[in-house]
């Protein structure tokens, strides 16, 4: 999906000093956030999609209804 490099955490954990992990750490954070970010998006979308869904359920089931009225036909029985 992204252009990120592949990178094992732990390859180079023995060599590495205070400053490195701190990098490390950092990174991890920042794909962290960078997947939290993504994941938030993605839910307002489908969030989005499902709200304008309903409305055009709402606008069909008026649609059917006042074509119900106009030719004067009993709506048939819901099952609740």
């Amino acid at each position: 999906m992204t252009d990120e490099k592949s990178i094992t955490p732990t390859a180079n954990l023995e060599t590495t000093g205070d400053g490195n992990m701190t990098d490390l750490t950092s990174l991890i954070q920042g794909v962290l956030q960078q997947t939290q970010d993504r994941f938030q998006h993605m839910s307002d979308q489908i969030i989005r999609r499902i709200d304008d869904m309903t409305q055009r359920i709402d606008d069909l089931e008026k649609n059917i209804s006042d074509l119900l009225q106009s030719n004067q036909v009993d709506p048939p029985a819901t099952a609740q």
